[in-house]
């Protein structure tokens, strides 16, 4: 049997749902603040329209028993945004939750890691897919998202388009990074994609319509990792820094 609220909370929701695809959030962060919602609209019987500092506190203080700090941060900005851009109320809680400062060391490979980590990883397009995130610093989701016309060898720069904060910044290109890619670009010949998926094999690639797998390349790498026996403290590693020049 069905919430007496729940039919306007849904309504309510569907909203939710068109203002941020409307505001050009990041996927991920649409996920995260809609999952909020519905989380919070299913532990106060639907009914989310007027919560109280104390209600809040209880709920906020319930996940954190069950969640990470990063998920009650996340629930507590896509209730704000719900509040905002919804129900077009003011938000007064905004110091509700203070979570601890922690400073956390990137799994920042090194150079002789990464020589490794290239020679064990045998599927060219990771290889170079690998190859390129670590020469120019890029995030995992930058290097799928390249495409053949950010490449500009002629000034020695590459265009990331919305990288974090739905921002766009140009990275310097290494010439070995720029001849890495013409020979790849050579081998499947997309006309927009810089790294098309693998689906259809080699002789396919030219006409993807999406790029590599990010389930797959994580897959990969972890497993190049452990094969490489490279140490890490989490589960994330990150090329974050340049090619040294040759």
């Amino acid at each position: 049997m069905s919430a007496p609220f729940e039919p306007h909370f849904k309504q309510q929701y569907e909203t939710h749902l068109k203002h941020l695809r409307l505001k050009g959030l990041q996927p991920k962060t649409i996920d995260a603040y809609s999952r909020a919602i519905r989380r919070i609209g299913e532990y106060f019987d639907y009914q989310i329209e007027d919560l109280s500092e104390a209600q809040l506190v209880e709920y906020f203080t319930d996940l954190l028993d069950t969640h990470s700090w990063s998920a009650v941060k996340l629930d507590l900005y896509g209730l704000k945004f719900y509040y905002a851009h919804v129900l077009r109320k003011p938000w007064t809680n905004l110091d509700l939750i203070k979570p601890p400062k922690t400073k956390r060391l990137p799994n920042i490979v090194t150079v002789e890691e990464a020589m490794a980590l290239f020679e064990t990883t045998r599927v060219l397009s990771y290889r170079v897919f690998f190859f390129t995130l670590y020469s120019m610093g890029l995030r995992l989701s930058e290097g799928l998202r390249l495409q053949v016309g950010d490449i500009d060898g002629a000034r020695g720069r590459v265009h990331v388009r919305d990288s974090k904060g739905n921002l766009d910044r140009l990275v310097p290109l290494p010439a070995m990074t720029y001849q890495v890619l013409r020979r790849f670009w050579q081998v499947h010949h997309h006309p927009v994609l810089l790294f098309p998926n693998r689906h259809g094999g080699l002789k396919g690639a030219g006409q993807a319509n999406s790029p590599l797998n990010r389930g797959g390349v994580q897959e990969t790498l972890h497993q190049v990792v452990e094969q490489c026996g490279i140490k890490k403290r989490s589960r994330r590693i990150h090329f974050a820094i340049a090619m040294p020049p040759t």
